[in-house]
C-alpha cells in the first residue's frame, strides 16, 4: 500500500487555529477522494522527538564516515542517537507521497523543521557521493508544500527574503525528489479583510494539487 506523509510545522496542533492546516485538510480529502486506498500518517513536528545534531551526534558521524570506528565502538549515547537519526530517517524514506504545511516566520520557516531536515541527511541513505558531486536517493517521489505568509513575498521588494519554501525546494532537490510543488496563502496579516478571499483562492489550489498528485503513479 502506499503512503502519503502529512508534516506540520506550527506549535498550533489544532486545525480551527492554523489557516495552514485548514487549508492542508482541504488537500487531504480531495486526494483521498482520488486515491482511497493511500495510506495517510501525520506527523506534526512539535510532538515528535527528533534528535538535535549535537555533540554526540557529531562525533558518531564523524567516527564512522573517516575516523575508522565501527558502531560498537561509539559511546551508548552517540550509538542511541545515531540510531533514533536512521530510524525517523527510514521512516520518512517509507513513505510515497508528502505533504509539508508550514508557517513562514521571521524570513523562514519553524526551527523545528531545520532541526527535522538535519536527519535526512545521510550518507549513503538519502544521497551519496559520486565524482561528480553528491546524488540525491530518494527519487521518484512527490512533494507539495503549503506555506501561510503574514506578508507578501512572492512579489515586490521581499521576494529576496523568502527561505522557507526556498530552502525546501532545494533541501528535496538535492535528496532527488521529483518534484516539490507549492501552494501559497500570503498577504493575511498585511490585507486581513481580504483573509476569506486568500483562504478560498489557496483551498482551490490545494485541491487541484491535490488531484493532480493523485494522477500520478510514484515510481519508487
Amino acid at each position: 500500500m502506499s503512503k502519503l506523509l502529512y508534516i506540520t510545522a506550527n506549535p498550533k496542533n489544532d486545525t480551527k487555529l492554523s489557516k495552514g492546516m485548514q487549508i492542508g485538510e482541504v488537500f487531504l480529502e480531495e486526494f483521498k477522494d482520488a486515491q482511497p486506498d493511500v495510506e495517510i500518517e501525520r506527523w506534526h513536528l512539535y510532538d515528535m522527538d527528533i534528535p538535535d545534531i549535537d555533540m554526540d551526534l557529531l562525533y558518531a558521524r564523524a567516527k564512522l564516515s573517516f575516523m575508522g570506528y565501527t558502531k560498537e565502538q561509539l559511546s551508548e549515547a552517540e550509538r542511541t542517537k545515531l540510531e533514533k537519526m536512521h530510524e525517523l530517517a527510514d521512516r520518512f524514506i517509507a513513505a510515497d507521497y508528502y505533504v509539508f504545511v508550514t508557517p513562514i516566520w521571521n524570513l523562514g520557516a519553524p526551527s523545528i523543521l531545520k532541526k527535522f531536515i538535519d536527519n535526512l541527511f545521510i550518507v549513503e541513505k538519502t544521497f551519496t557521493n559520486t565524482s561528480e558531486g553528491p546524488k540525491g536517493l530518494l527519487t521518484g517521489r512527490k512533494a507539495i508544500h503549503i506555506q501561510t505568509r503574514g506578508g507578501i513575498y512572492s512579489s515586490g521588494p521581499m521576494v529576496d527574503f523568502e527561505f522557507g519554501d526556498r530552502y525546501l525546494r532545494k533541501v528535496f532537490e538535492f535528496l532527488g525528489f521529483e518534484s516539490l510543488e507549492t501552494v501559497v496563502a500570503e498577504g493575511m496579516d498585511h490585507f486581513p479583510k481580504q483573509i476569506p478571499e486568500i483562504m478560498a483562492k489557496a483551498k482551490g489550489q490545494a485541491a487541484e494539487a491535490a488531484r493532480e498528485m493523485a494522477k500520478e503513479t510514484v515510481t519508487i
